[in-house]
């Protein structure tokens, strides 16, 4: 049993629960290190306090689960099959009087509690979400790696970007040489949709691209992430395209600034609250407060947005090896959208920033 499979046991040890059926890709992927996207098919990771576990999923991909590493047990099912009721007849098999289970209960959809609620009707189903948040909110170095890795990617796609930069080119025309250069390098997926935005779309936070056109006096904002391995980057830089206005360069240097402040904030000891506010008081000051409408950042790992969450009412304590982005933006409609991000992880006395691509005003021409 793996470490992080023993960390699981002891918890469920604690807090007596027999056994605990994670659902989720991506905690399935963190424990087991099987990588799968079963769609509407069921994958499942049944985790003891004593045997050993076991890994459900259909039967095509159990020749990928074996080639990922995992030598566990692997239970697998064609279409005809009823996999819940496996997942029973398994842990039946291994002898357990099962009191108490932890499952993933943001995750599962209300068909498979119930399926399961009947299944185990004397059950007493808790929440396994806390738990694994707090695993994975903790990277290693392995991890690390992998998370560095697609924030080069990430930088490249951003240079990539602005180099496409030009009068009467489309959103989604920007978007495609980005993914097309990313593809060269052979990067077989995107953290989320890649999002270009111009002019007035620019404020939007999570606008759609689309046919709009890059013109002259426009802000061009770039928010992607690059996946390698399974770990995610998240990186958002906005570019002027020719000559702004004095507004639009207020705009751009109090986000710089308020970026750069939580940056450097960050550090072991600090809360998630108190990095939140450094950066929301600066754009506040500048006026700009009702223009800044999203929280700070958000974990960053295996899956883009997980623990912890950097809101100004969060009291977590950061932590070496935690990983997040620092993203504030002010989004004033009509006048201009600015957003800058960057990947971070807490050291031993502050913070590396793992995306690298300047963050000053650039002004292409």
């Amino acid at each position: 049993m793996n470490r992080r499979l023993q960390k699981l046991s002891e918890w469920m040890k604690e807090n007596e629960v027999h056994v605990s059926l994670l659902s989720s890709p991506e905690n399935v992927f963190y424990l087991s290190g099987f990588n799968c996207e079963p769609h509407e098919r069921v994958l499942a990771l049944a985790v003891f306090r004593d045997e050993e576990p076991f890994l459900v999923c259909p039967a095509m991909e159990i020749e990928d689960a074996k080639r990922s590493g995992w030598s566990g047990e692997i239970i697998g099912y064609s279409d005809i099959d009823r996999p819940w009721e496996m997942i029973k007849n398994a842990i039946g098999a291994r002898g357990l009087a099962v009191g108490k289970a932890a499952v993933e209960k943001e995750h599962m959809n209300v068909e498979r509690f119930e399926i399961l609620s009947q299944l185990f009707p004397e059950v007493n189903f808790i929440s396994a979400e806390e738990k694994m948040r707090v695993l994975r909110m903790i990277k290693d170095e392995k991890e690390l790696s992998k998370i560095r890795k697609a924030c080069e990617l990430a930088d490249f796609a951003i240079e990539t970007g602005v180099q496409e930069i030009k009068e009467g080119k489309t959103e989604l025309e920007i978007v495609a040489a980005v993914e097309y250069a990313l593809k060269i390098k052979g990067v077989t997926e995107m953290s989320f949709a890649t999002t270009v935005l111009t002019g007035a779309n620019a404020a939007s936070p999570h606008g759609t691209p689309g046919m709009a056109k890059v013109q002259k006096g426009d802000f061009v904002l770039f928010d992607l992430g690059v996946v390698v391995d399974g770990y995610c980057s998240d990186i958002t830089r906005t570019v002027a395209f020719g000559e702004i206005s004095e507004k639009q360069r207020e705009i751009y240097e109090t986000v710089l600034r308020a970026q750069l402040a939580a940056v450097a904030a960050s550090k072991p000891g600090a809360t998630a609250a108190e990095i939140d506010l450094t950066a929301r008081t600066i754009i506040a000051e500048a006026g700009y407060g009702q223009f800044f409408p999203h929280r700070l950042g958000h974990g960053l790992g295996i899956s883009v947005h997980e623990y912890p969450s950097l809101t100004e009412t969060n009291p977590l304590l950061l932590e070496q090896g935690m990983v997040f982005t620092i993203e504030p933006g002010i989004y004033v409609p009509g006048v201009a959208g600015v957003r800058i991000e960057d990947n971070l992880v807490i050291t031993a006395d502050g913070a590396e920033i793992l995306t690298t691509f300047p963050k000053e005003l650039q002004i292409v021409k």
